[in-house]
């Protein structure tokens, strides 16, 4: 534990020496690189700490309140996150520092000093044992990223991507200071040791159980929480986006899986089926939003908000098979939501990393000015081919292991002895089946907007291939993500202490030999997985239509150019291929008429009129009319009537201190009855 608390302290060192060097030309190569051997150190820890299985590391320090000092501790649940967080932040390190010189930086500039403090702020929360520590760290955290995101302000959204952040980001604080109260009411020590031998009743869990899908919820995206996400998380630099996206948002699945899992005490069924529920409607309504997106980051963002949705769901399923006393069936489930965790981590990172580059190769986001992109950045299209199809779900990539353990929980839904369970599990899996189909859709048609076709732009048609330090930096969960799909059984054995923690079972009971090449858990139904063998047959395959495709077309000369749709002239392909407006449209049409209120406007001009015709696409968030809306308008209008309260009189703020003190002096002589 002295070994985790070391490097975290290093990060602040490297904070300040960011501060202190920020004039000197390599600069960014010492926190960059400083950042990345604390963040390996932490994460070698971690996976040492899970697959030696020893005892629970502990610390206290005395520092924070007086009465209550700072309790550290590290679990395997800890020690799970930890290797997320840390890995994301070597590859973010890495990344980083060839995007800052790209971008002629090497002083790092606003960013340099506050990026390891954010990672310092994330390791906290995972290793805090006590309400005190942890919210702090949690502020700390998001103060952090807050203004990382505040460090490109000059460009025109970031001032309301920011204030919106931190206004939520206060409001999930506040939920989750709210249900740590609620916890430790009963005894009023803070610790969660203490927390976890006084369980609270049902009325007091009922109440900590939604405060802490309002305040974790709100950090990870949940619809209707989602809506800073998309614009905060594109707002920032790449490589900030990357752990803002992939590694942050697992920070607030791991204070729901710490609250819901460990310090609530038994759960009951409600709780999973409440929890599914908001899974479901954020997968479903997080690709809807991705769909409709032209500017490649936000697509990206929103493609976030699915993939929290469905870690959400498997989490709900775990407490829903944990209520009804399956155990194993219950690990499943919390197995592929950690899978999932470490998943998305991956290839969520590798895909900002590659908006990144291209943003740096052709300095813009949006996809209609992009194409063409596999010719001039060949290295860069490989790797954010895989990322593409990790994402979707395809085999035998990580992303596909992640969905089908999923899948096989869901299909356990006949073992509830509850009917109304079993038909949400089933409409559940239906959304998360309809999410996935639209998933794979929508990096369809990212991918190939961007990198095939024919450029857009002149910017397109001249890009570079980014530097080696940048492409490194996507290879690393490149390979990852390939690896964890064709060998994820060593991962999910890694899984088990925290698995047996929080549910006392693992996926692997009664199966005392798992080969390393094949996963097949024990409530999988007879299904198994082997991804070296899917690995071979699609490889086959693909080379047996690759020879096939050679041999079998036609040698004819073109007449036409490629993509030029029939029309001749240089530019007939830029202008005649398909846009990622157009590629979206019969999705938008079927989904967005109803669910968003999409309309299509086309301005078309009259006969002789040489202007050209127009077509507009005008859309809204339900989220921001039914939430963010109503609420701007109370706080307004609360913020009118208390500002009458700085034109009072003297007595009248006499009059008010004194009511203020009979009330809290009636308070305190109720609660000592």
């Amino acid at each position: 534990m002295g070994l985790v608390v070391s490097a975290i302290a290093f990060l602040f060192a490297m904070a300040a020496a960011g501060i202190a060097a920020k004039r000197l030309p390599q600069a960014s190569t010492v926190v960059y690189g400083g950042t990345a051997a604390a963040c390996a150190l932490i994460a070698l820890w971690a996976a040492v700490r899970l697959a030696g299985g020893g005892p629970d590391a502990s610390l206290v320090l005395p520092v924070g309140l007086p009465w209550i000092e700072a309790h550290l501790r590290a679990d395997s649940l800890s020690a799970v996150f930890l290797i997320v967080v840390n890995l994301g932040g070597i590859t973010a390190s890495l990344f980083g520092w060839g995007y800052e010189r790209a971008h002629h930086d090497s002083h790092g500039g606003p960013v340099l000093p506050l990026y390891p403090l954010f990672l310092a702020g994330m390791n906290m929360v995972l290793i805090a044992a006590d309400a005190f520590t942890f919210l702090l760290s949690w502020e700390f955290m998001s103060l952090a990223s807050w203004l990382l995101v505040l460090s490109t302000h000059r460009e025109s959204e970031t001032p309301r991507a920011a204030r919106l952040y931190i206004v939520m980001a206060s409001f999930g604080t506040a939920c989750l200071l709210l249900a740590f109260g609620v916890l430790a009411t009963a005894h009023g020590d803070y610790s969660f040791a203490a927390i976890r031998a006084h369980a609270p009743g049902a009325g007091a869990a009922a109440l900590v159980v939604v405060l802490i899908l309002l305040g974790a919820g709100s950090k990870a995206g949940l619809v209707p929480l989602h809506v800073w996400l998309p614009l905060a998380h594109p707002a920032a630099p790449s490589h900030v986006s990357a752990l803002m996206s992939g590694v942050m948002t697992k920070v607030a699945v791991y204070a729901m899986i710490r609250v819901l899992f460990d310090l609530l005490g038994e759960p009951e069924w409600w709780w999973g089926g409440v929890t599914m529920g908001f899974g479901a409607l954020t997968a479903v309504m997080g690709v809807l939003y991705a769909l409709m997106q032209d500017d490649v980051k936000r697509l990206l963002a929103y493609s976030t908000v699915e993939n929290i949705g469905a870690i959400v769901i498997a989490l709900g399923l775990a407490l829903v098979f944990k209520a009804a006393h399956t155990p194993v069936i219950a690990a499943l489930a919390l197995a592929a939501a950690l899978l999932h965790v470490v998943n998305h981590s991956l290839f969520k990172s590798l895909l900002f990393f590659a908006a990144g580059a291209v943003l740096t190769a052709t300095g813009s986001r949006d996809l209609n000015r992009l194409g063409g992109l596999i010719h001039r950045m060949p290295t860069t299209a490989v790797l954010a081919l895989v990322g593409a199809a990790a994402i979707s779900a395809l085999p035998p990539l990580n992303g596909f292991v992640g969905e089908w353990l999923l899948f096989q929980a869901i299909l356990n839904a006949p073992a509830l002895p509850d009917w109304s369970l079993k038909i949400e599990i089933a409409v559940v899996g239906a959304a998360l089946a309809l999410a996935t189909a639209l998933a794979g859709a929508c990096f369809v048609r990212l991918y190939g907007i961007a990198f095939l076709g024919r450029p857009r732009s002149r910017a397109a048609g001249e890009a570079v291939e980014v530097g080696r330090a940048m492409r490194l930096g996507m290879a690393v969960p490149a390979v990852l993500c390939v690896v964890l799909g064709v060998l994820p059984t060593p991962l999910i054995r890694l899984f088990e202490p925290a698995l047996r923690l929080l549910v006392e079972a693992g996926p692997f009971d009664g199966r005392a030999y798992q080969p390393w090449f094949w996963l097949a858990p024990t409530s999988a139904i007879g299904n198994s997985y082997n991804g070296l063998i899917m690995l071979v047959v699609i490889a086959l395959l693909s080379v047996v239509l690759v020879l096939g495709i050679h041999r079998k077309a036609s040698d004819r000369v073109r007449w036409s150019i490629p993509w030029g749709c029939g029309f001749d002239g240089p530019d007939s392909a830029a202008v005649t291929q398909y846009t990622a407006s157009s590629f979206g449209q019969p999705i938008r049409r079927a989904f967005g008429s109803t669910v968003f209120r999409a309309r299509d406007h086309v301005d078309m001009p009259a006969p002789g009129d040489t202007r050209p015709a127009r077509l507009s696409v005008t859309w809204t968030d339900p989220a921001w009319v039914a939430v963010v809306e109503p609420v701007s308008r109370g706080v307004a209008w609360l913020a009118d009537r208390a500002n009458r309260l700085q034109y009072m009189t003297i007595r009248r703020y006499l009059t008010l201190m004194f009511l203020a003190l009979v009330v809290l002096l009636v308070m305190v002589a109720v609660s000592q009855r």
